[in-house]
C-alpha cells in the first residue's frame, strides 16, 4: 500500500477507473490493508466508481493440486497459517475468497464483483473450478499487460518498463500492477503510471473496469 494514495490520485486526475483485487496484506504503515484505518480509502474508491474483486483474504498462494481430487495446496502469506502450506478443500478455498467480500462489505457497505485473482496468478484447472463453484470467476492478465512493477528496478528501470508497455499493450488487454512492491527500490507507480496513462490515451486507448 506504499503508493496507494498516489495511484488513487493519478487515476482520479485522468478519470480512469480500475479494478482492485484485495487481500489483507501488511502495509508500510504497519497495519493491514483491510483494517479500519483504510476504511476511508476504500470507501472513496468505491464511491468514485472503481470495481473490486478478491485476491484471497490471506494472500494464499496456490502451490499445486492435492492428492485428493477435491483439494489443492495453498500457502498463505498472512493470517493464522502464514508461511505454512496446507490442503484446502472446496469450503476452505471459498472461505479464503469470500472473506474479502465479507470484509469489504463491512468497510464500504457494498459487495465485491464476483471475480477473484489468485496471488501470483498461479492456478490450476481444479483451483479455477473451485472458485467457479463458489460463484467467483478467476481473472488473469495478458502477457503484454504485465507492467513489471514486481521486477528489480536495477535490471528493469522505470523508463524501460514504460517504453515496453507503450509499445506492446493492445486493444482489450488486461493490465496488472500493485499498490506497492516491498522489494522494488525505485517504485514503479511514481515513475510510470502517469506517463503510461497519457501515452495510452494518445494512442487512442480508453479504460474500463472488469465486469
Amino acid at each position: 500500500m506504499s503508493v496507494a494514495q498516489y495511484v488513487a490520485q493519478t487515476l482520479r486526475k485522468h478519470q480512469v477507473k480500475a479494478t482492485f483485487f484485495l487481500a489483507n496484506e501488511k502495509t508500510n504503515r504497519g497495519d493491514m490493508a483491510l483494517d479500519d484505518s483504510w476504511r476511508g480509502f476504500w470507501q472513496t474508491l468505491q464511491q468514485e466508481g472503481h470495481a473490486f474483486g478478491s485476491h484471497t483474504m490471506h494472500h494464499a498462494y496456490f502451490q499445486k493440486d492435492g492428492k485428493s481430487q477435491s483439494e489443492v495446496i495453498l500457502k498463505p502469506q498472512f493470517g493464522p497459517r502464514a508461511g505454512k502450506a496446507y490442503e484446502a478443500n472446496q469450503l476452505q478455498v471459498c472461505h479464503e475468497i469470500k472473506l474479502v467480500d465479507q470484509r469489504f462489505q463491512e468497510l464500504t457497505g457494498t459487495q465485491l464483483k464476483k471475480i477473484w485473482r489468485s496471488p501470483g496468478g498461479k492456478t490450476s484447472p481444479r483451483l479455477i473450478q473451485m472458485g467457479n463453484a463458489c460463484g467467483f470467476k478467476h481473472i488473469g492478465w495478458n502477457p503484454s499487460g504485465f507492467l513489471g512493477d514486481e521486477l528489480s528496478s536495477a535490471q528493469y528501470p522505470n523508463d524501460q518498463l514504460l517504453k515496453k508497455s507503450l509499445s506492446e499493450i493492445k486493444d482489450g488487454d488486461i493490465t496488472m500492477a500493485h499498490l506497492g512492491i516491498w522489494s522494488r527500490k525505485d517504485p514503479w507507480a511514481l515513475g510510470v503510471l502517469d506517463p503510461l496513462i497519457l501515452g495510452l490515451k494518445a494512442q487512442g486507448f480508453c479504460f474500463a473496469t472488469i465486469d
